[in-house]
């Protein structure tokens, strides 16, 4: 009986009952593993971060210890929660987490990239910045920190990213938007009061610069020292030569000493090849069971008998021979190479078929079953089977018909293969072969007997030939060192087709009468257990396993009463080389070693293709020799030096033997790089064998097989060590106490990092011991080494488990970085995390190295996560520029003449020449006068988006229409003299009357974009802004624009009750004007041209009429512009050389100009070239907008556009009209597209105009052609400019801006000095030239704006001359070509804007050119833009591609910065395309861009914060 209330009590009793008694069990196991031995080891590995009193050092010899002492026991582990026990190590664990609390004591932060909702896929949380101070967490205690951020605090308070509410797809038309939203908002921003606050630098009501301002801080914190040396290039300046470091660790023990394996003794009645071997066990014991073949599908095991195999083979061999072809020809003749192409399920059928080739002699060549066109690996095998020369692919039935086919049946021709006869080797499909046919069988011999193939670390596949004397060495070898005896029975668990498994389970097996078990690897899937209960039925003797094997049975095994493992004498571990295999032995040993399973059972053994067998340790039984061990240091390994461990490092390597030299053979160690010299008894080195049993060559390469085939290693003496000649095994390790062989890693897996060398494998191992490991899979993690800026960097990739959430991943890729950086003190390049079973498998289900690190090259591994560390890694950076004292103006010119340097300095022909219409002053008089003499000539034609007229207007059509705008002005719109009035039209003619309708009224005109239509909330508030700046009275427009205006839409963005006046001009007066307006002044204002620069400066220029009639003059000459000629224009008509070639050119020069506005090219991009076809224009002007969009929208349709009959043939001059530097590619492509059509490349020039002046240079009709330039990159960083050749290393195309306008003199200046340079520096362009502009009207987005921009005078040499300085830099060439003067000719070369320079370590760069190497690293970047905030690279990029490969991006991006230009880039972020602003010149607006970002307003895909 209970009482009421006390089965809770009864409840809650019983769980403590069971705690307690749960926690005395737990002790007591936790008691039996900690013995004094571990507890002593771990104490000296953790002796750095805990109190102690430091001790005397000593060192420890690598000595012999017992593996199955109490001091090896490891705690057995069950759970598949577990950790990897192919890289298990207990005291590596302790390490790593020292390793991480102390990187958590140095409180730092890493930040978390800002990632799009759909690429989420999962509501993320408010984030923020972390504060530097937190403390970690209750369950995790101080481990739980991470770059000085605790995991509570990182999860529940993660750092903010960009909001978004976006889709995953995002259409152009709507990424057009927000990229003309961006642009307009940030304009209007600058005349807005409620502008940003900044607050030392970084906006307050900013999230995303708060990010960049940690990372900032993050990188000011000290990094590891840099390199002890700095790469070499060409340029002295960036090169820093420092001593290398007398402390780094250096081998001091004496030279090795090749060690001899112990003779061969020849076996007893030994058969004379395998061949002689098979017919002997085939006549004796026919029935003697050669292979049993187990499956995962409950099939009943197959067992092929010796007597089988004899007669298959036998039958299969006189098939090849006398079946294949004809009698006269047949296909296979003694000595070909043929594919064997198996499945790893299907043992037997390989078994037949390998022996039937050696009965042929024919030399098989085994492969991987290709599964699919795109099978990893699946093409550099085709280029092995096409330089051996095979032709025939023998396979089974079943193989076959999985075989991918074409339409027709036919196996499919894989990429990279040679055309392929497939022959099935089954019975059914083979002819019995005559009774009195019987193959020679000889003895042994030189002849190749087959070729294993082999990948290589860059994914390459080599093919090594075996003889057939050495293949039959080896087997001798295999059973005098291992033992084996006739009949007994093997489980195999490899590869049958290469490496260890094929030299035991197939070759040795058959010498020796063995009975192997093969068990597939898909039923080691199945059942991990599977190998162990063949062991315990067939009573093994012998089983060949991997670590991974013994890995997965300690996971799988379950208490199973049945198991006994007595019977094995010898556990081959087939990677013994692998250092970490250790583990898994030990783990295993402790578990099955109460059930049978002895201690010197286990047999590590190391091997390659080239060596074949190098060592295996010797089953020793009864005996009490136990196993060599060593706990080294792996910073001294990482300098290639052995010390044994002194307990106050923190990274250690136990490596156990792998035995002695094997019998017969010769083994030394050699240095990695250089003459193969001898290495040192504490040096590690690559282990060299000589031996009957090797490998010949690597097949059909003659040079490669003499480097590693044909060695002689030296002595420090340069003698030879041996007459003998030495193969390379490709394994690194050195010779321990004893003559027992150690090794510690593989030449494939070697990466030599800052002058240090690494192992893949020790680097996997750490990165598996940071805990938790819940969200990524163990199995499925790969590190590689990829060449950035001369050095290799390492890359860690793995698979992430679909249910880890994104601050999981980001948390353990931090700990990660830091393990490793602590451990092996080696940053991480990148870590990447990708979905799950996506990366390249092997045919075993490994993951395929060569094949991952090629996706990451070519940015196709797709990753789901991503974390780049340049700024921890690249360490080899060029010595930043200091800059020098000031020199003196005096000394500049001294040294420019000393040297024999002009000075840059050049100009136009001059303007004397007067003719009839140049005796006005103002264009209003020169368009009345045109009136009165040319009545009816036309002087614009307007083409509709159609390619048919649209309108026209003649002399004085233009004049009348004027005078009734100027009658409007003053009758309607009740304006004055010099009153504003903005004209906001589209392009087309009502523009141009417009304007002169002004001045004939005597007001001061202001063209004005109008707003569109179909984005009219962003578009209206910037013609509002240039309203209010301009200080316009009234609004001159049409009668859809003005309703417009009014309309709902546009209320919304702007009150109507807040606009000037609008006067409509659709319905003008009747009467004309009774008294035009006359200016009195010349230099009095005509009218304002406002414009945003590429700086994001909004600014309006006074130009006077002077100046705008030397302007239309200038031009006049330069293109010979006269009323008979037609000029095509295609340009924006609101600003700068575009405004003057559509409205003012025509009236002062009166040539007919046909105009194209660029907006009618979005339906029709053919419009502009069919008109100047049409009209057959001579002469036509475009922008580069214009050029790009006929080069992309064209490119497949000029056959096309030729059969309608475009001919461009009479084009003498096609200007591009810019305010930047020349695009030569862009120039380039399109005339190689249009040369098809009649487009001569030398017509194609570029023009230059800028604020200050809008026509410095402009390509005339006469004169020289334009000329391209290549100068060095690198010298421009340092404002030189150095000629090269087309081609050279960092050579850089630059075109001639066109020729100098009549009137112009050009002077290049130090911006700095204001002192004049020679044409060898780089410098500002300064321009003298009645055409300049007067100066500002207003400035927007500056405030601080230089007041020398248009009265600026040099310090020394000409002081009285009034310059304008351009603000932006080039440099002047004086040429070979003469001008038409006779003189040679001085081309412009401009570089960059000077507001748009980004100075970094010291030295200068142009954003376009880094630009250009981005767009060309993948083909998802369709465009890109550069900026800088708070002395941070900021790259963005627009993706063409699905959202899923935005992370591809990133890497790809950091690495050709890093490459070309030696600079870090600190922030990637990838946004949709569309979003970078352009102006309708088709120049980037990249500081709206950067206050765009900053605020948070351009909705990116991904956000990545490079550390």
């Amino acid at each position: 009986f209970v009482p009421k209330g006390c089965d809770l009590i009864i409840i809650i009793i019983i769980i403590i009952i069971i705690i307690v008694v749960f926690s005395f069990v737990f002790c007591y196991f936790l008691g039996d593993i900690t013995q004094k031995g571990y507890e002593k080891k771990r104490s000296k590995l953790l002796q750095a971060y805990l109190p102690h009193t430091p001790g005397a050092e000593r060192r420890i010899p690598v000595t012999p210890s017992s593996s199955s002492s109490s001091s090896s026991r490891y705690q057995r582990r069950r759970s598949t929660g577990t950790r990897d026990e192919r890289y298990r190590s207990d005291v590596h664990s302790e390490a790593v987490q020292a390793a991480l609390e102390r990187h958590s004591e140095r409180k730092m932060a890493v930040l978390l990239p800002s990632k799009r909702q759909s690429l989420i896929g999962q509501t993320s949380m408010d984030t923020y910045t972390p504060p530097d101070s937190s403390s970690g967490s209750d369950a995790e205690g101080s481990l739980g920190r991470a770059g000085g951020v605790s995991v509570d605090s990182w999860i529940s308070r993660a750092l903010h990213g960009s909001p978004s509410t976006s889709s995953s797809s995002s259409s152009h038309s709507n990424s057009s938007a927000n990229a003309a939203r961006l642009a307009e908002t940030n304009m209007h921003s600058y005349g807005s009061k409620n502008a940003c606050k900044y607050s030392q630098g970084v906006p307050v009501s900013s999230r995303v610069s708060a990010k960049i301002q940690q990372l900032v801080n993050t990188l000011k914190r000290p990094k590891r020292r840099p390199l002890r040396e700095f790469f070499v290039e060409d340029f002295e300046e960036l090169l820093e030569v420092q001593q290398p470091d007398p402390s780094l660790p250096r081998p001091e023990g004496a030279e090795s000493t090749p060690i001899q394996g112990e003779e061969l003794n020849r076996l007893k009645n030994c058969p004379a090849s395998l061949e002689a071997a098979l017919l002997r066990w085939g006549a004796i014991a026919p029935k003697a069971p050669c292979l049993t073949t187990t499956h995962s599908n409950a099939k009943q095991p197959y067992t092929l008998t010796y007597g089988k195999l004899w007669s298959k083979s036998l039958k299969l061999a006189y098939n090849l021979l006398h079946k294949l072809g004809s009698k006269q020809e047949p296909i296979i003749h003694p000595g070909d190479r043929v594919a064997l192409v198996y499945p790893n399920n299907d043992p037997a059928a390989f078994m037949v078929a390998f022996y039937g080739c050696l009965l042929a002699e024919v030399v098989p060549v085994p492969i991987e079953v290709p599964l699919t066109k795109k099978d990893a690996g699946s093409q550099q095998i085709g280029f092995l089977l096409g330089s051996c020369g095979v032709g025939v692919a023998l396979t089974s039935d079943a193989c076959h018909k999985g075989l991918p086919k074409s339409a027709s049946g036919d196996v499919m021709q894989f990429k990279g293969w040679p055309k392929l006869l497939w022959v099935l080797t089954d019975s059914k499909h083979l002819s019995k072969p005559p009774r009195e046919w019987f193959p020679l069988i000889k003895d042994a011999n030189n002849d190749t007997a087959y070729i294993e193939y082999k990948t290589c670390k860059d994914g390459s596949v080599l093919g090594i030939t075996v003889t057939r004397m050495a293949m039959l060495t080896h087997c001798q070898t295999l059973t005098h060192t291992c033992g084996y005896s006739e009949a007994e029975t093997m489980v195999n668990v490899l590869d049958f087709k290469k490496g260890i498994g094929l030299w035991h389970s197939v070759q040795m097996s058959v010498l020796n009468m063995l009975h192997v078990v093969s068990v597939p690897y898909a039923l080691m899937k199945v059942n991990p257990l599977s190998w162990i209960q063949k062991v315990c039925q067939y009573k093994a003797k012998v089983a060949c396993v991997k670590s991974r094997d013994l890995h997965w049975a300690l996971i799988a095994y379950k208490d199973q009463s049945d198991t006994n493992m007595s019977s094995l004498r010898m556990l081959l571990v087939a990677d013994g080389s692998n250092p970490w295999s250790i583990s898994s032995c030990d783990a295993f040993l402790n578990v099955f070693q109460s059930m049978g399973l002895r201690s010197e059972v286990i047999c590590p053994c190391a091997g390659s293709p080239e060596a074949l067998t190098v060592a295996v340790r010797r089953p020793q039984e009864g005996s009490s020799k136990p196993g060599g061990r060593g706990v080294l240091s792996m910073t001294n390994l990482s300098h290639g030096v052995i010390r044994v461990d002194n307990g106050e490092k923190l990274s250690v390597l136990t490596l156990q033997d792998v035995g002695t030299a094997m019998p017969g053979a010769m083994v030394c160690v050699v240095k990695l790089e250089g003459v193969p010299q001898l290495c040192k008894t504490d040096e590690i080195g690559e282990i060299c064998v000589s031996s009957v049993a090797t490998g010949t060559s690597y097949y059909g390469l003659t040079g490669m097989s003499k480097n590693t085939f044909e060695v002689c290693p030296v002595a420090c003496d340069s003698g030879l060590v041996s007459d003998c000649v030495f193969v390379r095994s490709g394994l690194l390790g050195f010779v321990g106490p004893g003559g027992m062989i150690f090794i510690s890693g593989t030449l494939e897996g070697l990466m030599q990092v800052g002058g240090r060398k690494h192992n893949a494998d020790d680097i996997i191992a750490t990165a598996l011991a940071v805990e938790p490991m819940k969200f990524i899979y163990r199995g499925r993690t790969v590190v590689f080494s990829v060449n950035v800026l001369y050095d290799e960097r390492i890359v860690l990739v793995a698979e992430q488990r679909p249910d880890s959430t994104e601050e999981e991943s980001n948390q353990w890729m931090s700990r990660v970085l830091q393990a490793i950086d602590g451990i092996h003190q080696v940053g991480v390049y990148c870590l990447a995390l990708v979905p799950a079973n996506t990366l390249p498998k092997t045919p075993l289900g490994g993951i395929h190295l060569s094949e991952t690190k090629q996706l990451f090259l070519e940015g196709a591994l797709h990753p789901c996560s991503i974390l780049m560390c340049p700024h921890s890694c690249i360490t080899n950076l060029p010595k930043p520029r200091q800059k020098q004292p000031e020199v003196g103006p005096a000394s500049v010119m001294v040294g420019n003449l000393v040297a024999g340097k002009r000075m840059a300095q050049a100009s136009g022909r001059d303007l004397s020449h007067m003719e009839d219409n140049e005796q006005f002053l103002f264009l209003s008089e020169v368009l009345q006068w045109r009136a009165q003499t040319t009545p009816d000539h036309i002087l614009y034609t307007l083409i509709n988006s159609r390619g048919a007229i649209g309108s026209s207007l003649t002399c004085l059509q233009l004049h009348k229409r004027a005078e009734k705008i100027a009658t409007l002005l003053y009758e309607r719109g009740q304006l004055r003299d010099g009153d504003h009035v903005a004209l906001v039209y589209p392009p087309g003619l009502d523009l141009i009357a417009a304007f002169y309708g002004c001045l004939y009224a005597g007001c001061i005109p202001i063209t004005v974009r109008p707003p569109h239509p179909q984005n009219i909330s962003t578009t209206l508030p910037t013609v509002k802004m240039i309203l209010e700046v301009s200080r316009s009275v009234c609004v001159m427009t049409t009668q859809a624009i003005s309703k417009l205006l009014k309309s709902r839409d546009a209320s919304v963005a702007v009150d109507f009750k807040s606009w000037p006046p609008i006067l409509e001009t659709d319905d003008l007066p009747k009467r004309r004007c009774p008294l035009l307006y006359k200016p009195c002044d010349p230099d009095s204002l005509a009218y304002l041209d406002f414009s945003v620069s590429t700086t994001g400066m909004l600014a309006g220029v006074k130009m006077s009429h002077n100046a705008t009639s030397a302007l239309c003059r200038s031009v006049k000459l330069q293109c010979e512009l006269y009323p008979s000629r037609e000029v095509a224009v295609c340009l924006d008509p609101y600003c700068g050389l575009g405004f003057v070639l559509w409205c003012l050119c025509s009236v002062y020069a009166g040539q007919q100009s046909v105009l194209i506005s660029p907006m009618d090219l979005e339906v029709n991009p053919a419009l502009w070239l069919q008109s100047v076809s049409q009209f057959k224009v001579r002469d036509t002007f475009c922008s580069y907008s214009v050029m790009e969009l006929c080069t992309r929208s064209l490119s497949s349709l000029t056959d096309s556009l030729k059969a309608r009959g475009m001919d461009l043939t009479r084009v003498r001059s096609c200007v591009v009209v810019a305010e930047e530097r020349p695009r030569v590619a862009l120039t380039q492509s399109f005339c190689k597209l249009f040369k098809d059509v009649g487009l001569h490349p030398r017509a194609v020039s570029t023009a230059f105009g800028c604020r200050v002046n809008l026509a410095v240079c402009l390509q005339g009709t006469s004169g020289p052609d334009p000329t391209t330039v290549y100068v060095d990159m690198r010298a421009l960083r340092h404002d030189r400019v150095r000629l090269v050749e087309r081609g050279s290393p960092h050579s850089l195309a630059l075109m001639e801006s066109g020729k100098i306008l009549p009137g112009v003199r050009i002077i290049i200046a130090n911006p700095e000095t204001k002192g004049p340079i020679g044409d060898s520096h780089l410098g500002e362009i300064w321009v003298h030239s009645p055409q300049n502009a007067s100066g500002y009207f207003t400035v927007f987005g500056e405030e601080n704006v230089r007041s020398d921009h248009f009265g600026a005078r040099l310090s020394f040499g000409d002081t009285q001359t009034v310059w304008a300085r351009t603000g932006y830099l080039g440099f002047l060439r004086r040429t070979d070509l003469t001008d038409a003067s006779g003189e040679r000719h001085d081309a412009l070369y401009v570089v960059g804007a000077l507001d748009e320079v980004m100075e970094l370590r010291g030295m200068k760069y142009h954003p376009i050119d880094i630009e250009t190497s981005i767009i060309r690293a993948h083909r998802n970047i369709t465009e890109c833009a550069v900026f800088t905030w708070t002395n941070l690279l900021v790259v963005v990029v627009e993706l063409d591609g699905s959202e899923q490969e935005a992370l591809d991006l990133v890497p790809m991006v950091t690495n050709v910065v890093l490459e070309e230009h030696y600079l870090i880039v600190g922030v990637v972020v990838v946004v949709d395309s569309g979003v970078i602003p352009i102006n309708s010149r088709g120049e980037k607006q990249r500081m709206h861009l950067r206050d765009g970002f900053l605020a948070d307003q351009l909705d990116p895909i991904y956000v990545a914060y490079n550390m």
